[in-house]
C-alpha cells in the first residue's frame, strides 16, 4: 500500500489515518499492550481467537503465533482500510489470519464458534458495548474467556490530558473532544456490571500500568494528528499556531521528559470474562 503524504510548512501528516495508525501508534502503543492481554488470558496452542475491533490487527497478529496451525484466528472490524492494512502486514506471516468486516454489535459468527475473544481499547467506540458483550458471549464456546481492555479516564492519562486542553484551546471544541474520546469516564464497576449483564458470572477486572513513549513532543502531536480525523485541521492551522500548541504542551509536561524525548504512564482496565 502506497503511503501517500501531504507537506505544510514542514508538518508532514499521511493522508491515510490506517497507515499512520500502524505505524506510529501500534509499535509504542498497542503492541506492548496486546502482549500483556495475551500474556494475562493465556492463550494456547490450538485456540480460535477472534479480535474484535481489531483495527490493524496488532492483537490477531500476536495470537497467530501463539495458536500454531492447529488454532485459527479472526480479525474482525467495521472500517475496510484497518483491514486493508491489517491483511498487507499479515500477509508474510507464517500463521495465516481470516480478516473479517463486521460490526461489534452483530458478529457475523455462529453461536460457540471461538475460545478466546479479544478487543482491544475499542469497547468505548461501540455504540452499544453491552450488545457488544452479549455478542462475544454468544460466540464463546462453554468455558470460553472475552478479553477487553478499556482506558481509564483521562485523569489518568497525563500526556493525553495536557494534549486535549491544547486542541481545544488551540484547534477547536470538536478536536478536543475527538482527544479524549479514547478515555472514558467508565470505572471497574461499570466494566463488570456490563460483562455480568451479558451473561458472564466469573469477572476479573484489573488495573494495568504502562507507558507511551514519543522522540519529542512535535512528534507526540504529529503522530497522534496523522493516526486520527484530526489530521487535516491540525495541518490547516498556521505554522505559529502550532508551534504555542507544541510549546504549552512541553511546558505542561517537564516533568515527562527526558534525553530520549517524552514519556507519559497510561492505566487501562482489563476485564477477563469466563462462560
Amino acid at each position: 500500500m502506497t503511503n501517500h503524504a501531504s507537506q505544510s510548512a514542514g508538518w508532514q501528516v499521511e493522508q491515510s489515518a490506517s497507515e499512520a495508525y500502524e505505524q506510529y501508534l501500534v509499535p509504542p502503543m498497542f503492541a506492548p499492550w496486546a502482549d500483556r492481554m495475551l500474556e494475562t488470558s493465556g492463550v494456547n496452542e490450538g485456540d480460535r481467537v477472534l479480535d474484535v475491533a481489531c483495527g490493524t490487527g496488532i492483537v490477531a497478529r500476536r495470537a497467530a503465533s501463539r495458536v500454531s496451525e492447529s488454532g485459527s484466528v479472526v480479525g474482525l472490524d467495521i472500517n475496510e482500510e484497518m483491514l486493508a492494512v491489517a491483511a498487507e502486514i499479515a500477509a508474510d506471516l507464517h500463521h495465516s489470519i481470516e480478516w473479517r468486516q463486521g460490526d461489534a454489535t452483530e458478529l457475523p459468527f455462529s453461536d460457540e464458534s471461538f475460545d478466546v475473544v479479544y478487543c482491544q481499547q475499542a469497547l468505548q467506540f461501540v455504540d452499544d458495548p453491552g450488545a457488544s458483550v452479549r455478542e462475544m458471549r454468544r460466540v464463546l464456546e462453554p468455558g470460553g474467556r472475552a478479553v477487553l481492555s478499556v482506558w481509564r479516564p483521562l485523569d489518568y492519562q497525563p500526556a493525553y490530558m495536557v494534549l486535549a486542553d491544547a486542541l481545544e484551546e488551540y484547534i477547536s471544541d470538536e478536536a478536543g473532544t475527538m482527544m479524549r474520546s479514547p478515555f472514558p469516564a467508565w470505572d471497574g464497576k461499570k466494566l463488570r456490571t456490563l460483562a455480568q449483564n451479558a451473561g458472564f458470572d466469573d469477572v476479573s477486572v484489573t488495573i494495568e500500568i504502562g507507558s507511551v513513549r514519543y522522540p519529542s513532543v512535535e512528534e507526540f502531536v504529529r503522530r497522534e494528528a496523522a493516526s486520527s480525523p484530526l489530521a487535516e485541521s491540525i495541518t490547516a492551522v498556521k505554522r505559529a499556531v502550532r508551534d504555542e500548541l507544541v510549546g504549552e504542551i512541553k511546558d505542561a509536561l517537564q516533568t515527562y521528559l527526558d534525553d530520549e524525548g517524552i514519556v507519559s504512564p497510561m492505566e487501562s482496565y482489563v476485564v477477563i470474562a469466563e462462560r
